[in-house]
C-alpha cells in the first residue's frame, strides 16, 4: 500500500519541481569556464594588454616624463593602458555572450532545456548574469595586470617609484571614473551581442554580427562625412553623435575632467562635439534596446525549429 501510495506522490513532485535559478546560473558558469577557447582568448587578451607598456619601454621620452612631468605622464599611461583594457576585451565579451546563447539554439538544446521546466527568461538571465561575473573577472584581472606591468615598467625606466609620490587624490578619482566607463562599454557589448544572437538564433550570426557591429559603427563615421561632404548638409554629421560606437569612445574624455586631458585621445569620435550627458544618454538608449530585444524576442517568440 505504501509504495502504491509513494509513487504516485513522486510523479507528481517532478512533474511540479522546477530548476532553480542558482542551479542553471552554476551551470552557465561551467560552460564558460569548460570551453577551451574561453582560456584561449584570456590568455590572447593578456598578451593584448602588454602591448602599451612595450610602447612605453621603446618610447624616447617615457623616463624622461616620469623624473620631469611625473603626474603627466602617469595620466598618459593611465589613459592608454585603460583604453586597451575597454578595446580588446570587447570582442572577447561578445565571442562569450554568443557562444553561451547561440550554442543553445544551434545545438538544439534550447529544446531540451524548456521540456525540462526552465523558464525563458529565467534562463536568458542566468547566461547574462554567468557572463556579467565574468566580465568582472576580466575587468578585475585586466587592472591587477595593468597595475603590475606599470610597476614593472616604471621600475625598469626610472630605476625607482619615486614619480608615484607625485599622485595626488585627483588622479586616483578620475581613474576610478575611467574605470566606470570601462564597466558601462563592457556591459552594453554584453547586451549587444545577447540582442543579437536572440534576434538571429544562431552562433554564427550572433559572432558575424557581434564582432563587426562596433567596427561597421567606427567605419561608418567615414561614410557619413562623405555624405555631408557631397550634399552640404549637416544632417549627417549630427547624425554621428547618435552612434554607439563612436560615443562609447569619447566618453571618458566628455566625463573627465581637464586636468585629466592626457589620460584621453580622440579615436574615432562623432563629427560633432559631445558632452559627457550626451554619451551617457545615448549609450542608455541603446542599452534599453537591446534589453528590449533580447527580453521581448525571448519571451514572446517559440521556439519551433
Amino acid at each position: 500500500m505504501v509504495a502504491t501510495i509513494s509513487q504516485p506522490v513522486s510523479a507528481a513532485v517532478a512533474r511540479t519541481s522546477r530548476p532553480r535559478f542558482g542551479g542553471i546560473l552554476r551551470g552557465e558558469l561551467l560552460k564558460i569556464s569548460r570551453q577551451r577557447a574561453t582560456w584561449l582568448m584570456l590568455i590572447a587578451l593578456a598578451g593584448l594588454l602588454t602591448l602599451p607598456f612595450l610602447v612605453s619601454l621603446t618610447a624616447e621620452g617615457f623616463k624622461d616624463g616620469l623624473q620631469h612631468a611625473p603626474v603627466f605622464e602617469l595620466y598618459r599611461t593611465m589613459g592608454r593602458n585603460l583604453w586597451a583594457l575597454r578595446v580588446f576585451a570587447g570582442p572577447v565579451l561578445v565571442i562569450l555572450t554568443a557562444r553561451l546563447i547561440g550554442m543553445e539554439y544551434s545545438g538544439g538544446t534550447i529544446r531540451v532545456l524548456l521540456a525540462r521546466g526552465v523558464g525563458r527568461l529565467g534562463l536568458l538571465g542566468a547566461k547574462l548574469l554567468a557572463i556579467a561575473v565574468w566580465a568582472l573577472g576580466i575587468l578585475l584581472g585586466g587592472l591587477l595586470l595593468d597595475l603590475l606591468l606599470t610597476l614593472v615598467t616604471i621600475r625598469i625606466a626610472a630605476g625607482s617609484f619615486d614619480a608615484l609620490k607625485a599622485l595626488n587624490a585627483g588622479f586616483w578619482q578620475d581613474t576610478w571614473l575611467y574605470i566606470v566607463t570601462i564597466v558601462i562599454s563592457m556591459a552594453v557589448t554584453i547586451l549587444m551581442a545577447a540582442a543579437v544572437t536572440v534576434l538571429t538564433r544562431s552562433l554564427a550570426a550572433g559572432l558575424a554580427i557581434g564582432l563587426s557591429f562596433f567596427a561597421a559603427d567606427n567605419i561608418g563615421l567615414i561614410f557619413f562625412y562623405l555624405a555631408s561632404q557631397l550634399t552640404g548638409s549637416n544632417f549627417w554629421t549630427v547624425a554621428t553623435g547618435d552612434l554607439l560606437g563612436p560615443n562609447l569612445n569619447v566618453m571618458a574624455q566628455a566625463l573627465l575632467p581637464g586636468r585629466a586631458a592626457a589620460a584621453t585621445f580622440t579615436f574615432n569620435a562623432p563629427l560633432v562635439p559631445l558632452t559627457g550627458g550626451h554619451t551617457l544618454l545615448v549609450t542608455a538608449i541603446w542599452t534599453a534596446g537591446f534589453i528590449a530585444t533580447a527580453v521581448l524576442l525571448t519571451w514572446k517568440r517559440d521556439v519551433t525549429e
